[in-house]
């Protein structure tokens, strides 16, 4: 198993909380990471039926098998679990007790808020970046776009396609249609396609639901079902006082590129060079990768985009240390001045350094020049490490 960014950051929190929970979507490593860094804590996974049926009929003794804490694979499944491990942290008041996973913010969110505020630090653990998988050189566009980046891909050498599917027809079957009863399954899979289709754009929910054929409101039900499954992310727009007219919907991204390609009907990484959505998928990869980057150092993400009603518009804001950096995202391998018209807008309107945008693109350069710094996308990772220190 590859070695992963949010490692660190876990085992420093687990000595400094009662709690360490890790949430995020099915497949993105949770259960293999945990078993890693804590083999000295008993594991234990809600998904086993026998487990499960003893943690809801006596919770209490189920917690006192682990009378020195230990990991709870799946906590979701047995939400009202929390409470009574609040019960035990408070009385044995020491660090480092309980390593609980999930992969649903919806129970999740509402047990740890009332039982576990303060007594749990939480991390969210995504699919692979692209450096934690390819160490040695990130291989072209079309198969990173392709391949996605969950970790079963990788670890098992399965056809992505192969894959895909059986996560789309179990987990996206189990987690996500259960979690809000939906029952028509046929709507609710297209639905799905349609938000694959609308990757990279501007978030509008009456038109979602009419091709669809849902209400707005059903539309922002599953859409929020998406997103608490991990699955996608609603990027916000900018807000400040420019004296331009702003956007005010978010923008829609998948977290993992991959899965929005294989939902669009890509078989085969050769398709994207002339599909329609190649740059729309671009930004999405892009997207996540900075996602990515800010959980695994244990952050909340401060990330936006921005856009006016005359068509001024950046890809990505970006606050981090008291700054605001620009950020635009081109699929083209070869540099245009164009692509720096966005940069060259907001450093104006922001009274911004000269220089401080970024452009990553889909070629191989790392440089700076007087409208910004240009980063090929298989540069990423050294991308980050400036943008951390």
């Amino acid at each position: 198993m590859l070695k992963r960014r949010l490692e660190n950051i876990a085992k420093q929190l687990f000595n400094q909380f009662p709690v360490l929970t890790i949430t995020g979507p099915r497949q993105s490593g949770k259960t293999v990471l945990v078993q890693q860094l804590f083999v000295d804590l008993p594991y234990y996974s809600l998904e086993d039926p026998d487990i499960r049926h003893f943690a809801v009929e006596d919770p209490r003794g189920f917690l006192n098998s682990i009378p020195d804490g230990g990991v709870i694979d799946e906590i979701q499944r047995v939400p009202e679990l929390v409470s009574y491990i609040q019960t035990i942290v408070d009385k044995k008041r020491k660090n480092g007790l309980f390593v609980l996973t999930g992969s649903s913010q919806f129970e999740l969110h509402h047990a740890i808020s009332q039982s576990l505020a303060g007594r749990t630090a939480l991390l969210q653990l995504l699919p692979f970046t692209l450096d934690e998988v390819y160490a040695d050189r990130i291989p072209d566009m079309e198969t990173c776009l392709y391949n996605g980046l969950y970790p079963r891909i990788f670890d098992q050498s399965i056809n992505p396609t192969v894959f895909l599917r059986a996560y789309t027809d179990t987990y996206l079957e189990r987690d996500v249609r259960t979690l809000m009863e939906i029952r028509n399954r046929r709507k609710f899979d297209t639905f799905i396609r349609l938000c694959a289709g609308r990757t990279g754009q501007i978030l509008n929910l009456t038109s979602l639901g009419n091709d669809c054929g849902i209400s707005n409101k059903t539309a922002a039900e599953w859409i929020s079902v998406l997103e608490a499954s991990y699955l996608v992310v609603l990027l916000k727009p900018y807000h400040s006082n420019f004296n331009k007219r702003l956007i005010k919907a978010p923008k829609l991204y998948f977290l993992d590129v991959g899965l929005a390609a294989y939902l669009l009907g890509i078989d085969q990484a050769q398709q994207i060079k002339s599909h329609p959505l190649r740059g729309a998928l671009f930004e999405t990869l892009i997207i996540s990768e900075f996602y990515k980057n800010i959980f695994n150092q244990g952050k909340t993400p401060t990330l936006y985009y921005f856009r006016d009603n005359t068509g001024n518009e950046i890809d990505l804001l970006l606050e981090t240390n008291g700054q605001l950096i620009p950020i635009e995202i081109k699929s083209g391998a070869t540099v245009n001045t164009h692509f720096f018209s966005g940069l060259k807008y907001m450093t104006k309107i922001a009274l911004l350094e000269p220089g401080s945008g970024i452009l990553i693109y889909g070629g191989q350069q790392h440089h700076q020049r007087s409208s910004g710094l240009v980063v090929g996308y298989q540069k990423l990772a050294q991308l980050f490490i400036d943008l951390n220190r």
